[in-house]
């Protein structure tokens, strides 16, 4: 079975035989996929009224578990975005009733983010959606080949994922 980056290598293998283009066999198919998964995820999230970044910030909370609850700062960490970004996403979000800011019992300065008992619904069916959206993504592939390649990618992702900070 042919796909359009067999036809783009063998483009370029033809009219630049000096490069070694091997590498775009599997990046350039990686980087397919990933915009195939964004809109995959758009529309997962879509059908529950959720942007992309609502959902990582709704999930981080939902993944925390019992009370649901993280203070800005983690949430910087899991959602990798600035602090300002941050301090507006937690508005928005309050704002809609998806989350409620509360003092930090720990510190009087701080405060923590808890998702509201509408986020933690609506981050549970739209990650419900996403699951059947990725699952049908990855529906041509056995059990064995999914977690074959689930440790390839890893082998690959995990140097960037552990960089000290």
């Amino acid at each position: 079975m042919e796909d359009e980056v067999d036809r783009l290598v063998a483009a370029w293998r033809r009219e630049r035989p000096d490069l070694d283009v091997d590498p775009l066999e599997v990046l350039s198919r990686v980087s397919r996929l990933a915009r195939h998964l964004d809109r995959a995820r758009r529309i997962a999230f879509a059908e529950h009224a959720l942007e992309p970044w609502e959902f990582d910030v709704l999930t981080a909370l939902r993944r925390a578990g019992q009370p649901y609850q993280l203070s800005p700062g983690q949430l910087l960490t899991q959602t990798l975005v600035t602090s300002g970004t941050m301090t507006n996403r937690i508005d928005r979000l309050a704002k809609k009733g998806l989350v409620a800011r509360q003092p930090d019992p720990n510190d009087r300065r701080g405060v923590l983010v808890r998702l509201t008992d509408e986020g933690r619904d609506r981050a549970d069916s739209a990650l419900a959606g996403l699951l059947a959206q990725e699952r049908a993504i990855l529906a041509e592939l056995s059990t064995a080949q999914r977690s074959e390649l689930a440790a390839l990618l890893r082998q690959l992702t995990a140097p960037f994922d552990n960089v000290p900070s």
